[in-house]
């Protein structure tokens, strides 16, 4: 009998982005860096990790670039944390994880309703930045290395 082969994962952004933030205490710390929050103590307060994976984890997204650290008190040194562009971008995706958990999860009751600057309670969604249309599954196809391993 032979040997089945080996087959290699899927190569896609996914798989890489989650390799970086795909575990909760990660996806925490950066939603309470989105709500402004900066200092570690708070985080830790708001997220309810340990002081020790959020240290690990906030060193992991600083060395990736979705965070930075700032002194704001020398002595003793202390830091707070503080979004760079690519971590503001991620906050946008984390909004979108909140609106799929309030309607799926929690139907007519959502923890938090985000208000947007025009008055209404903030619904974000996915569009083509060119045309303007829902980038739902069926409105667009894959192309690219990763497309390679869809047959089958």
């Amino acid at each position: 009998m032979s040997k089945p082969k080996p087959v290699a994962p899927r190569v896609c952004s996914i798989a890489d982005a989650l390799d970086l933030v795909g575990e909760r205490w990660t996806l925490l710390a950066v939603r309470e860096l989105s709500h402004g929050v900066r200092r570690f103590d708070r985080i830790v307060r708001n997220t309810g990790a340990s002081r020790d994976i959020l240290t690990a984890r906030l060193r992991k997204l600083e060395a990736a670039g979705v965070v930075r650290r700032e002194l704001y008190h020398e002595r003793p040194p202390r830091y707070e944390y503080r979004l760079t562009a690519a971590g503001q971008e991620l906050g946008d995706v984390l909004l979108t994880l909140m609106t799929w958990g309030d309607r799926y999860l929690n139907p007519g009751d959502p923890p938090l309703v985000w208000q947007h600057s025009c008055g209404r309670a903030l619904d974000p969604v996915v569009v083509c930045v060119h045309c303007g249309e829902s980038a739902r599954a069926g409105a667009h196809s894959p192309s690219g290395r990763g497309a390679l391993s869809s047959a089958g």
